[in-house]
This record gives C-alpha cells, sequence and structure tokens, in this order.
C-alpha cells in the first residue's frame, strides 16, 4: 500500500491549534484575488461552494456559499453548483488531481472553479536553512517542509481532472520576520505547520534549530536583522465544459490563409 503524503490526523489536530490565535493574512490574500477575479468575469453566480480547511473563515468572506471541509471525499453534490472556490488547501491534498475532478463534478456546465495553493517557491529560504543545519549536524535529511508544485505542473492538473479553459498564474508574496522562531510560530498559527506522514516524530535538538537560524540570517539575512520569507500563491482557474464554450477548429477546416490574414510573403520551401 502506497503511504499518503499528508496524515489527515495531524493536519486536523494543527489546524485546531491555529484557531486559538489564528493569523489570517494570507487567506485574506487569497480571499481579494479571488474576489478581484471574479469581479473580472462577466457572468452571476447564484450557488457557490467553498472547499477550505478553515471554512468559518472562508464563510464570514462568502456568506451566501455552502463551505465544507478539505477531506478526501468532498461534500458536493453532482452539478449543484455554478461556482466552486478551493481555498488555499489543495497542496495538502494527498490526492489533488481527485479533488479537482470532484470540484468538476460539483459544477453545473459551464461553472467555474477558482482554486488557490501555496507553490514551489514557499519556504524556499527556510527549507534551504532546515536542510543544511540538518545535513551539517546529523549527516541526512528529514521532510520538515511540505514539498509543493510548480506552476507549469499545477496548471496540467486541470486538464487532468477534464476542466475547459484552463488557466494557472502565480502571486509571489515577500514577509519578513525578526527570526526564524518567529516565522514558524507564525506557521503554528496558519496550521501549516508539518504534516507530513514522514515527519520527525521525537523531539528536535534545539541544536539543530540554532543552526538553521544562523544558516538563514547569514545566506538570507537583510540589514536590519530580520530574516525575509516567501509565500507564492498559485491560482488555477478552470471551467466545467459545456458546448456554449468556444471550441477549436478541425485541422485543415480554415477558410482563409494565414499568409493573407499576416498579409506576408510565402516562400514555397523546397521537396
Amino acid at each position: 500500500m502506497t503511504q499518503t503524503l499528508t496524515d489527515r490526523s495531524a493536519l486536523i489536530r494543527n489546524r485546531r491549534r491555529a484557531l486559538r490565535a489564528p493569523v489570517w493574512f494570507l487567506h485574506e490574500t487569497a480571499a481579494d484575488e479571488i474576489e478581484d477575479r471574479l469581479s473580472l468575469v462577466k457572468k452571476s453566480f447564484t450557488s457557490p461552494a467553498v472547499v477550505s480547511g478553515f471554512p468559518e473563515f472562508w464563510q464570514n468572506r462568502f456568506p451566501e456559499a455552502l463551505c465544507v471541509g478539505d477531506g478526501d471525499t468532498l461534500a458536493l453534490a453532482p452539478e449543484a453548483h455554478d461556482l466552486v472556490i478551493h481555498a488555499l488547501c489543495l497542496h495538502w491534498a494527498n490526492d489533488p488531481v481527485g479533488q479537482l475532478i470532484q470540484a468538476r463534478r460539483a459544477l453545473k456546465p459551464d461553472g467555474l472553479m477558482l482554486t488557490a495553493l501555496f507553490g514551489g517557491e514557499t519556504l524556499h529560504e527556510l527549507r534551504t536553512a532546515l536542510a543544511q543545519a540538518e545535513s551539517d549536524l546529523l549527516g541526512g535529511l528529514s521532510p520538515r517542509v511540505l514539498p509543493m508544485g510548480e506552476i507549469r505542473d499545477l496548471g496540467a492538473l486541470l486538464q487532468r481532472a477534464g476542466f475547459a479553459l484552463p488557466v494557472a498564474d502565480t502571486l509571489p508574496l515577500k514577509t519578513s520576520y525578526a527570526s526564524p522562531a518567529h516565522l514558524m510560530r507564525e506557521l503554528r498559527a496558519m496550521g501549516e505547520s508539518n504534516a507530513m506522514t514522514n515527519r520527525p516524530r521525537r523531539a528536535t535538538r534545539r541544536a539543530l534549530f540554532d543552526r538553521a537560524a544562523e544558516i538563514y540570517a547569514h545566506e538570507f539575512g537583510d540589514a536590519d536583522g530580520r530574516i525575509p520569507a516567501t509565500f507564492e500563491m498559485i491560482f488555477l482557474t478552470g471551467w466545467s465544459p459545456d458546448v456554449s464554450q468556444p471550441q477549436p477548429l478541425r485541422p485543415g477546416s480554415a477558410s482563409a490563409r494565414l499568409a493573407d490574414v499576416l498579409g506576408a510573403k510565402e516562400t514555397p520551401l523546397k521537396d
């Protein structure tokens, strides 16, 4: 049996702990971006749904939507919605294509799916510092920061899931913290701390974090003594297929020559 990437029980525990004193600025940014994108769509949505690891937050931002959790099986009825928002949780999915397929099946024909998730550049500074520190002190590496997909690969997931007119774009965000310890404390308050199945289960030596902090400050720190942290937010957009959508022409069905349209001179190729 193939081992899953994410330990769902640990992820749920991390999210519940985060709710004690949550940090929402990344969710706020994602919600603002989604609202901006929806404002550009010349269509009214009357039956939206949101998939999220923090449904309460997203219910406040989209009060008219049905908000459901991001479990392996989404609580969405087939063809019940004209808009599905997958809100900043797909990076934790053990089966991201399966999640997108479920979202597509929940859409009515010509319904819109908008997904926000973290991409591969997210926390690359922390990943580098922890990996180097562990290699220096222990001679090996442990899974400490969740691996996240690149935009090219994530865009391809839309096609695999059967969406029409797929689009993927990225929003890089730069933040700064007083120290790596402050960053990791805030990650816990976001519910984004380590929930990988293969994560280290024993308490980590303090020396490892001290060494990682030194590397982080040396490699990435600024003149003011603060350290940067990158969050790459990727947005995936796709439509449930419908006959009303633009369709590609059949090969050989053009009614005009490309050279005539471009006003270009043709040069015949030699046999």
